[in-house]
């Protein structure tokens, strides 16, 4: 990078944990750092969960997955159909329950349903998942950012986790959202920017795909399964499947449950969901577009392409921006990337932080409630910081890896979201549900997954684990619930549930808007794809 990318890179780093610090100083208590005082408006919290899954990791996975990997392409924007979808259910069915109980922590609804073990063990399912996320997650930046640098991977995670551990001990969910807001914002630009010099340096030749491979130009794959045949990104399990994975990732995970608690009243929370629904599938567009340009031009540029086939796909992206981005806009990007890295690590390890204070050491450590407010933020960043050399250590190990770092966050997610999601419905619906019932269904259909990651392979696409995890886990929790003699008082959660959800006459719209939404994105991928093979022919 020249000097002038360094400096708007400084600038910009030194302005968001400037940020950071202000708002960190205005902090009274540990839940105004894991919540932010509940004041959020709901615009906010919606653009902060738009940036904070589709951020640096699809900026690098999406484009790659289109152009580069084995089997990828534009099947990548099917995976998009079943976010709108879940949104409604998630609107519908799981907002009002967090909003009842009014913790820190979503899990502190499964004790009062359950019990202590459910409520510890689903804690720790979401330590482990998104610990091991976090990693990946600080690895994909440091793979742009070690290019864009000109140093190895290494040193750069190395770098990466320490700026991000400084902000992410002080800011809290506050700042998290708020610079989130501004990456978003950034990476956008930078991605129709780098859209823009794409089509430039192609001129005529930008809509030539006469030599791509037919199959990378195609949106639906209905032929296949993804049970049996190889074929993961395939429709029907990345609607089912993405659609199992969405709703428990938006709804029951802490990371991104734990923004909508930030916001004041429940509809205030299905408002955010909202806006994630209509804005993240144009956001996965301008991605996936970046990546069927670059299809052309690696078949134009062979020195460009040959320079990129001898390293990681995920390089694709990273080894354009320094080559072909001009000097001032790189910097600006990469400041981008920086931010959208310790936004989304501040994000993750600012939900872990809030676990295992509020799920942990409160549980078992009783004598830390009688702790001063400051006394509890230090608690709650010095576990921040803890988490953050765990996310750093992991990144370390991951580096070097043969997937797609897009594909493998998913990966480690899918393990756990299905088995996760059950609980939450047997707590909801299942009124003879006991904690007996949802743990061992919670370890079998997590064991079911881990085994067909292990011994499977790609016969049974990934994307199903969401669904199987979830069938084994309810079947074997209902099962238990229907010889159950015992009669719980807790089942009044259940009662108190299952009554909030047949009366959501506010916001009736949002729904209808969002399925209108779903079948507009199946209509302009068709679209898409009839258009892409007649220029093929």
């Amino acid at each position: 990078m020249s000097h002038i990318d360094w400096i708007i890179l400084g600038f910009y780093i030194a302005g968001v944990v400037l940020m950071g610090i202000l708002i960190g100083r205005r902090q009274k208590d540990h839940e105004d750092y894991f919540l932010g005082s509940r004041r959020m408006k709901p615009w906010q919290v919606g653009l902060s969960i738009v940036a904070n899954q589709v951020s640096a990791i699809s900026l690098i996975g999406a484009p790659a997955f289109v152009a580069m990997r084995d089997g990828g392409g534009l099947t990548w924007l099917q995976y998009e159909f079943a976010v709108p979808l879940a949104m409604i259910a998630i609107m519908i069915i799981l907002v009002p329950v967090f909003f009842r109980q009014q913790g820190i922590t979503i899990y502190e609804y499964l004790e009062r349903r359950f019990g202590t073990l459910t409520r510890s063990l689903l804690s720790l399912v979401f330590l482990v998942s998104r610990g091991l996320g976090a990693g990946v997650v600080l690895l994909a930046t440091s793979i742009v950012t070690s290019v864009c640098l000109e140093i190895s991977l290494t040193p750069t995670v190395l770098l990466i986790g320490g700026i991000a551990l400084i902000y992410t001990s002080i800011g809290g969910i506050k700042a998290d959202i708020y610079s989130d807001i501004v990456q978003l914002a950034i990476l956008w630009t930078g991605a129709i920017v780098s859209l823009v010099i794409i089509v430039q340096l192609l001129g005529s030749d930008a809509l030539v795909f006469i030599s791509t491979d037919r199959e990378r130009l195609r949106v639906f794959n209905f032929a296949a399964t993804g049970i049996g045949d190889n074929q993961s990104f395939s429709f029907w399990p990345m609607l089912i499947g993405g659609f199992f994975l969405y709703m428990s990732y938006y709804g029951c995970d802490q990371s991104q449950a734990q923004r909508l608690l930030t916001t004041a009243t429940r509809d205030d929370a299905r408002k955010a969901l909202f806006w994630n629904g209509l804005l993240r599938f144009p956001l996965v567009v301008t991605y996936c577009g970046l990546g069927l340009f670059l299809i052309p031009f690696l078949r134009d540029h062979p020195d460009f392409a040959s320079k990129v086939q001898s390293t990681q796909a995920d390089f694709l992206v990273p080894y354009f921006l320094v080559d072909y981005v001009p000097t001032g806009m790189l910097g600006l990007i990469v400041a981008g990337i920086f931010a959208a890295s310790m936004s989304s690590i501040d994000s993750v390890l600012n939900s872990l932080s809030a676990v295992t204070w509020s799920d942990i050491v409160e549980k078992f450590v009783p004598r830390v409630t009688g702790l001063r407010d400051r006394s509890k933020i230090f608690w709650a960043r010095l576990i921040t910081v803890g988490w953050g050399i765990v996310a750093t250590g992991f990144a370390l190990l991951l580096a070097g890896g043969t997937d797609t770092v897009i594909e493998l966050i998913n990966k480690i997610g899918s393990a756990f979201y299905g088995p996760v999601f059950a609980v939450f419905i047997l707590g909801i619906f299942v009124r003879r549900a006991t904690q007996s019932g949802a743990v061992i269904g919670l370890i079998a259909g997590t064991c079911t997954n881990i085994y067909l990651w292990l011994f499977c392979g790609s016969q049974v696409s990934w994307l199903w684990w969401n669904l199987i995890g979830f069938c084994v886990t309810f079947l074997i929790g209902s099962a238990m619930a229907l010889v159950s003699r015992s009669r719980l008082s807790v089942s009044d959660h259940t009662s108190e549930s299952m009554a909030a959800i047949p009366k959501q006459a506010e916001g009736r719209h949002r729904y209808l808007v969002l399925g209108i939404a779903f079948l507009l994105m199946v209509i302009l991928c068709l679209a898409l794809e009839r258009f892409l093979f007649a220029i093929i022919g």
